[in-house]
């Protein structure tokens, strides 16, 4: 699919997804309200802005209505939940195929990174409901190494400082640091797949620093922002013997998106999305028309794949829009950094 124009990859999806015999109940229900005909009228990338946002109707909508009829019951869908940090979680399916699509994508970009491959993997990111741990097991497994985790409930820490308890938030970090301690000590381990939040925790502990540099040759971060003084240090000063890449993702977006390769340390945090399948748009939040390259907005992601439908999602996050690589689809971002509130809430990331 990927090799389509844009117009025909929109216009193959819309097929897809509206068609009695293989879109999935919820939206050939949900074409019902619309003013538009998508099969007819969504023609292109630029036609998605018919569609509403439904996002926030996934917190209470049965997960079994978003399974496309198309799959038969040959899915294997998993179920994976967001967050939860504008309010209840919100609820995805990734059919196997979407998944195995997404880490292949995301293996190909370590590749291009020059990311090991044999090697294993400790991670430090959520897994349970949400899919970034999954993505962590199954990238391990595909490139040739073992996987080690540890329990880290973002939830639990968001929950600890909107209610002020630092000092508890504190103990569970450290909770989890001693975890991450434990295998990076015991176990010969070459990536590790960790939040900015844990790796600058990490860092204040000689030890593990020392583990580190000895024994980890790339360090992933992603799951919550990392400013460009701070991936600065964590890189030239605290772990100059690793390499550092980034990943920016989120469960709306079933998925991630990954550092753009070859940027010079001077250069921004550059993140190129999974085109076709998922796109990024940079907006004016106030007039919602695209700012111009080089100037920040707000996140809007659009995912289409055979797997889900769901456009004009509007992230939590402000960028800079940078021009996507040649041939590629919509925008790319750089300097993600979260608002301070959305959908009514504070915004609050924790250690994720």
């Amino acid at each position: 699919m990927a090799e389509h124009s844009g117009a025909e990859f929109v216009q193959e999806m819309m097929r897809w997804h509206f068609s009695p015999e293989t879109g999935s109940p919820f939206w050939l229900r949900r074409a019902e309200s619309l003013d538009f005909d998508p099969r007819a009228d969504v023609r292109d990338f630029a036609d998605l802005a018919l569609f509403p946002n439904v996002v926030d109707e996934l917190r209470d909508v049965g997960v079994r209505e978003l399974i496309p009829r198309g799959y038969g019951d040959q899915h294997q869908a998993s179920v994976y939940e967001s967050g939860g940090t504008t309010g209840e979680p919100k609820r995805v399916m990734f059919t196997a195929e979407w998944q195995r699509r997404s880490v292949g994508w995301f293996s190909e970009r370590l590749d291009a990174h020059g990311v090991p491959r044999d090697v294993d993997w400790l991670s430090a990111v959520p897994s349970g409901p949400h899919n970034v741990g999954a993505m962590a097991v199954d990238t391990a497994a595909a490139r040739g190494g073992l996987h080690f985790g540890i329990d880290v409930d973002p939830r639990w820490v968001k929950k600890l400082i909107a209610e002020g308890r630092m000092d508890m938030a504190a103990r569970y970090t450290d909770h989890l640091i001693e975890q991450i301690g434990y295998i990076l000590a015991g176990q010969d381990v070459g990536v590790l797949f960790a939040t900015p939040p844990l790796l600058e925790r990490l860092a204040q502990h000689e030890d593990l620093v020392e583990l580190v540099n000895r024994k980890i040759r790339t360090i992933i971060w992603g799951g919550t922002h990392l400013d460009a003084d701070t991936r600065d240090l964590l890189r030239d000063e605290v772990f100059p013997n690793t390499k550092l890449v980034g990943g920016y993702g989120s469960t709306m977006m079933l998925g991630t998106s990954v550092e753009r390769p070859g940027l010079r340390d001077d250069e921004p945090c550059v993140f190129d999305s999974f085109a076709p399948y998922t796109t990024f748009q940079v907006i004016d939040a106030g007039t919602g028309t695209v700012v111009p390259y080089g100037e920040r907005g707000q996140v809007v992601v659009h995912h289409l794949s055979p797997t889900a439908l769901l456009v004009n999602n509007i992230e939590r996050d402000f960028a800079t829009r940078i021009a996507p690589v040649r041939d590629g689809f919509g925008d790319s971002v750089a300097d993600v950094a979260p608002v301070a509130s959305f959908s009514g809430a504070a915004v609050i990331e924790g250690v994720y």
